[in-house]
């Protein structure tokens, strides 16, 4: 599994990150995290367009995870 940078938004912490598929091609996930200690939460979504490559998945879900973090 392929990890970006971390990115800050407000409360949360977006973490972009690709896999790459047993059959070819690449997932988009991301993480998204709020809160300290006993108080976090970690949300891990999987999206479901198949990418070429890992650097394309990686833009989809940061742009995802960005888009998250701003509507909540």
């Amino acid at each position: 599994m392929n990890n970006n940078k971390n990115i800050e938004v407000g409360r949360y912490l977006i973490s972009p990150m690709s896999q790459a598929r047993d059959g070819g091609g690449f997932d988009a996930l991301v993480s998204i995290r709020s809160g300290r200690g006993m108080a976090s939460v970690d949300r891990v979504m999987r999206f479901t367009p198949q990418f070429r490559s890992p650097q394309a998945a990686m833009r989809y879900a940061k742009a995802e995870g960005l888009a998250w973090a701003h509507c909540h």
